[in-house]
């Protein structure tokens, strides 16, 4: 029969500080972070662009979906770039609130 600890799974003996130099290339995560980051946010202004020209065109010729199409992309893009944007803030903010737990 296994043994059951008790007041161990209570007792906090788990714990959790993330710290940028815990793990070596941090900077090199850090780096790649960023790069992953510009592109994605790139890849937001290309469909921004992309949509907002195929929703003029739909729109100017009639072709209820081309505008709806570029609408949806320009709707996307926006929301894409907002989320990239707020990601930071919104990852501290969530740890920040769960850490706040006891």
């Amino acid at each position: 029969m296994p043994r059951i600890l008790t007041g161990y799974a209570l007792s906090g003996v788990v714990s959790m500080n993330p710290s940028a130099t815990a793990l070596p290339g941090h900077n090199t995560l850090e780096q790649l972070t960023n790069g992953i980051g510009w592109w994605a946010l790139l890849a937001a202004l290309l469909g921004l662009v992309i949509g907002a020209a195929a929703w003029a065109l739909g729109s100017h010729t009639n072709n209820y979906q081309y505008s709806s199409s570029g609408r949806r992309a320009v709707l996307v893009s926006g929301a894409a770039a907002l989320i990239i944007g707020a990601a930071p803030t919104v990852v501290n903010f969530l740890f920040g609130a769960g850490h706040g737990f006891h």
